[in-house]
């Protein structure tokens, strides 16, 4: 009787701290010493064996049962890859963290993300005004870093002959004046030597120049002839001037530049020379735009003269309802009776129906003085 009551007394006195271990020892997740004392209980006290052997029982059952982890993912993917982020959130936590650079458009991208009309629109107006500026930015960086300098003449240089041969013009600017004075004329030239040449259209070098370029049109382009004929229609009285004038209305290889030289010729319609030209617009002209231009120039010109006549004609006594002295002068010139002549044949045989509506129309206003 006193053997099993001295078994009983160790494992009175040492299951209670044995106990909690056994699952761990049945899963070896103990350290020696404490897998050492566990031994040494296990050999004295029967039902912690037991206990133990239960344990390894629920232990295998688990292992037999498939897990739903293992239905998920049969070759533990899943699990390797949690592993692998949750190492490297690790190391990133472990690691210092980088500095954070200053992003100047930061705001926009979180202007996008929260408000994406908003933020759509104003990359559209971004997009408009780069669109629109960064042409003539470029245009102007290309201007300054041309490989050849480029001299701003303000004086008269004499310009040679050869030097005008060569040159091409690459824009002219013309800003007329508010006053009686005459407008300022910017010309760029490009040539071996690219010169600004700048100044008014007094200046003999910069009329030169004008002129040139219309007397040449065929080497330059339309809308830079239009330019010199703006800048040169208030100096019609210069021969060389209403020569390059009159050469640009007769042989011009563009419609509105032959219509642009009549109308500056308008203040000098009177001149003989002038005259002749708008004669032979209205016989050789295709365009019938110019040729209503030259029409209307042919009635101004015989207006003006008709005043230029009349205070030569004031002493003579007439009557007020008589006009015959007046008008009696413009048979005499030649040149009207080839206008009236020139006016009466567009009127029969013109293509154009307003150009001949606007010939008889002009025959109409000249056609009484004729007859008295």
């Amino acid at each position: 009787m006193n053997g099993p009551a001295q078994n009983q007394g160790p494992r009175a006195t040492n299951c209670p701290a044995i106990a909690p271990l056994l699952p761990f020892y049945a899963c070896d997740e103990l350290n020696a010493a404490e897998r050492g004392q566990v031994d040494a209980h296990l050999a004295q006290c029967a039902a912690c064996g037991e206990q133990l052997k239960q344990e390894r029982r629920l232990l295998e059952a688990l292992d037999e049962m498939l897990q739903p982890a293992d239905r998920l993912n049969p070759s533990d993917t899943l699990l390797a890859q949690c592993r692998s982020e949750l190492a490297e959130r690790l190391d990133d936590l472990a690691s210092p963290p980088a500095p954070e650079h200053w992003q100047p458009f930061g705001w926009l991208r979180r202007l996008i993300a929260l408000r994406p009309a908003l933020g759509g629109a104003l990359l559209v107006f971004f997009g408009v005004v780069l669109g629109a500026q960064v042409p003539s930015w470029v245009a102007s960086l290309g201007r300054a870093r041309t490989a050849d300098p480029t001299v701003n003449v303000r004086a008269t240089p004499r310009l040679t002959e050869d030097q005008l041969a060569q040159m091409s013009v690459a824009g002219i600017n013309f800003v007329p004046s508010s006053d009686a004075a005459p407008g300022t004329v910017q010309v760029e030239l490009r040539a071996e030597q690219p010169l600004i040449i700048s100044g008014s259209v007094e200046d003999g070098d910069v009329r030169r120049v004008l002129t040139y370029v219309i007397e040449n049109g065929h080497r330059f382009d339309a809308g830079v002839r239009l330019d010199c004929l703006d800048a040169l229609k208030s100096h019609t009285t210069d021969a060389d001037v209403r020569r390059a004038l009159l050469g640009a209305a007769r042989r011009d290889e563009n419609p509105a530049v032959r219509l642009k030289a009549l109308d500056a010729l308008r203040d000098s319609a009177e001149q003989p020379a002038v005259r002749q030209a708008l004669l032979d617009s209205l016989e050789h002209e295709s365009n019938p735009g110019v040729r209503v231009e030259a029409v209307n120039l042919l009635v101004h010109s015989l207006r003006q003269l008709e005043e230029d006549s009349a205070p030569a004609l004031a002493p003579v006594p007439a009557s007020p309802r008589t006009t015959a002295p007046k008008s009696a002068s413009l048979p005499t010139d030649p040149s009207v009776e080839r206008v009236v002549r020139a006016l009466e044949e567009l009127t029969r045989k013109d293509p154009s129906r307003y150009v001949r509506l606007r010939s008889a129309a002009a025959l109409r206003q000249i056609g009484p003085r004729e007859v008295q």
